[in-house]
C-alpha cells in the first residue's frame, strides 16, 4: 500500500502493484550483465576469430543475436515494463489492472520468451533473417505476453482516478501498439509441420526484397518505437521527478509526440540505399529520416530545459546525470542518424562500422544510461529504503561506462570511415587500390580498444548489480558526497 499524491496535494491510499515491477528490475539487472558480456565477448571474437572455439554453439554468427536481443528485449523489455508499469499506476493513481496475478503472469512469461529466444538462437533454430528472428513457437507465446502486457497498460489507463493521461503514458502505449504490429507482420511464417516437415520450423512468406523491405520496416521501427518511444515515455516523467522540476513544455511534448509517431514509421528504406529497392522508397525513407531530426530535437530540448534551474544538481547528483546524459547521447544519435540517411553520407557509410557506433552511442549512451537512471531511482522507491546504498558506487559507474562508451563509439567512427574510404579507394589505373582482407587487417587495433570499452562498460553494470543488493538488504554506506567541493578551513 503506498500513498498517490493528488494534483492539490491531498493523499489518497492506492494499492499499487510493486512486487511485480520489483521483479522486472531484478530481471533486468540481470539480463543486462548477461547482455553486456556476450556483447563483449563478440567483440573480442572480431578481434581474435580463435575466441569462436570452434564451436558453433559460441560462434559470432550464433552470439550474435544472443547479445542483441538480449540487450534490446531482455534489459530494455524489462526497464519498459518495470518503468511503464510504475509510470501508469503513479500517474493515473490506479493499482495495476489485473492485480499481482495478471501482472506475475506478463512477467514469468516475457522470461520464458526469452529463454525460448536465446536457445533458439545458440541451437540454430531461427528463421535466418537480419536479426534471426526466434521460430514460429517463440513468436505466438510473445504475442500471448504481448497483448496481454496491452490489456494491463489500458485497463490501468481505464480505471484512472486522473482526468487527465501523463504525456509518458502516450509513448508506452504507442510502443506496445506500434511493436505488436510490427511483430506480427514482420513474422508471418508457415510451419513446416503443415507440410510434413519438422514442426519447430517454418517456410517465410517474404522473400527476396520484399523480405529486404519487410525486414528494414520492421527493424528501424523497433528502433523507433521500441527503443525511443518507449525510453522517451522513462525520460518524461523520470527526469522531472528527479529534477524535482515540471516538464519544460508540455505543449511541446505532445508535438514531440506526434511528430515522432508519424514519421518514423517511413523510415525504414534508409537502410536500403543502393539495393533492389525501388529508388523512390529509398528517396521516401531518406526525407522521412531527415524531416525526423526536428521533432527528434524538440524532445531532446525538452528534456534538457527541464533542467532549469536546476543545474546544480548535476554536481551533486549521479542519478541525474545518468539520465542527462542519456538525453544529450539521444540528440547526438538522432542528428547523426538521419544525416547518415542522405545518400551521398550513406554511400560511404553503408556497410562499415560506422554505422555500428552509431547504434551503439544510442543503444548505450542514450537507452542504457536513461535506464540505468531510472532503475537507480526505483530501487529505493521499490524496496522502500531512505536511499541507495552508496552514491558514490553510482558516480563510479558514471564515468566508468561513460570512457567506455567514448572508446567504443570513437573506435568504431574511425575504423568506420577508414573501411569506406579504403573500399572506394582507386589507383591510377582504375582498379581498387585495396583488398577486402587489406581493410579488415586495419581494423584490429579499433577492433581492440572497442572490446576494452565494452569492458568497462560491462563493470559499471557489476557496480550497478552490486550497489542494488546492498540497497535491497538495506544497507547504507557512510561516505562524505564525492561530488561535493572540497571545504576551506581558514587557520588563525
Amino acid at each position: 500500500m503506498t500513498q498517490a499524491t493528488t494534483a492539490l496535494g491531498a493523499k489518497e491510499a492506492t494499492p499499487y502493484v510493486d512486487d511485480v515491477i520489483q521483479k522486472f528490475v531484478i530481471a533486468a539487472t540481470f539480463w543486462g550483465i548477461v547482455g553486456f558480456l556476450v556483447g563483449d565477448y563478440i567483440a573480442w571474437q572480431m578481434a581474435f576469430p580463435v575466441l569462436n572455439l570452434d564451436l558453433e554453439w559460441f560462434s559470432f554468427g550464433r552470439l550474435r543475436p544472443v547479445h542483441t536481443s538480449a540487450v534490446i528485449f531482455a534489459f530494455g523489455g524489462n526497464v519498459l515494463f518495470a518503468t511503464s508499469f510504475f509510470v501508469v499506476q503513479r500517474t493515473s493513481r490506479a493499482s495495476l489492472f489485473g492485480g499481482a496475478a495478471f501482472g506475475n503472469f506478463i512477467f514469468w512469461g516475457y522470461q520464458l520468451f526469452i529463454v525460448l529466444a536465446a536457445s533458439g538462437y545458440v541451437l540454430g533454430i531461427t528463421q535466418g533473417k537480419e536479426y534471426a528472428e526466434p521460430e514460429w513457437y517463440t513468436d505466438l507465446w510473445l504475442t500471448v505476453v504481448w497483448v496481454s502486457y496491452l490489456v494491463a497498460f489500458v485497463g490501468t489507463l481505464y480505471k484512472r482516478k486522473e482526468p487527465h493521461i501523463y504525456v509518458a503514458n502516450w509513448f508506452f502505449l504507442a510502443m506496445i501498439i506500434t511493436i505488436a504490429m510490427l511483430h506480427l507482420g514482420n513474422n508471418l511464417a508457415v510451419p513446416t509441420a503443415i507440410f510434413g516437415g519438422t514442426w519447430w520450423r517454418s517456410y517465410e512468406v517474404y522473400a527476396g526484397v520484399q523480405d529486404a523491405l519487410t525486414q528494414w520496416w520492421y527493424g528501424h521501427n523497433a528502433v523507433g518505437f521500441f527503443l525511443t518511444a518507449g525510453f522517451l515515455g522513462i525520460m518524461y516523467y523520470f527526469v522531472p521527478k528527479r529534477a524535482e522540476r515540471p516538464v519544460y513544455s508540455y505543449r511541446l511534448s505532445i508535438v514531440h509526440f506526434w511528430a515522432l509517431i508519424f514519421l518514423y514509421i517511413w523510415a525504414g528504406p534508409h537502410h536500403l540505399h543502393y539495393t533492389a529497392l525501388p529508388d523512390w522508397a529509398q528517396t521516401l525513407g531518406m526525407t522521412f529520416s531527415v524531416m525526423l531530426w526536428m521533432p527528434s530535437w524538440g524532445g531532446m530540448i525538452n528534456g534538457l530545459m527541464t533542467l532549469s534551474g536546476a543545474w546544480d544538481k548535476l554536481r551533486t547528483d549521479p542519478v541525474i546525470r545518468f539520465l542527462v546524459t542519456s538525453v544529450a547521447f539521444y540528440g547526438m544519435a538522432t542528428f547523426e542518424g538521419p544525416m547518415m540517411s542522405i545518400k551521398a553520407v550513406n554511400s560511404l557509410s553503408h556497410y562499415t562500422d560506422w554505422g555500428i557506433g552509431h547504434v551503439h552511442s544510442g543503444a548505450l549512451g542514450w537507452v542504457a544510461f536513461v535506464s540505468f537512471g531510472a532503475l537507480y531511482y526505483l530501487v529505493p522507491v521499490l524496496w522502500k529504503r531512505k536511499q541507495l546504498y552508496s552514491m558514490r558506487l553510482v558516480s563510479y559507474h558514471f564515468w566508468v561506462a561513460t570512457i567506455g562508451i567514448v572508446l567504443y563509439i570513437t573506435s568504431m567512427w574511425i575504423s568506420g570511415i577508414m573501411q569506406g574510404l579504403m573500399w572506394r579507394a582507386y589507383d591510377s589505373m582504375g582498379f581498387l587500390q585495396y583488398s577486402f582482407v587489406e581493410s579488415v587487417a586495419a581494423m584490429h587495433p579499433y577492433y581492440i580498444i572497442r572490446a576494452t570499452g565494452g569492458v568497462l562498460f560491462l563493470t559499471g553494470g557489476l557496480i550497478m548489480a552490486y550497489n542494488f543488493y546492498r540497497t535491497i538488504r538495506g544497507d547504507v554506506r557512510t561516505e562524505a558526497p564525492y561530488e561535493a567541493p572540497a571545504t576551506v578551513i581558514a587557520r588563525s
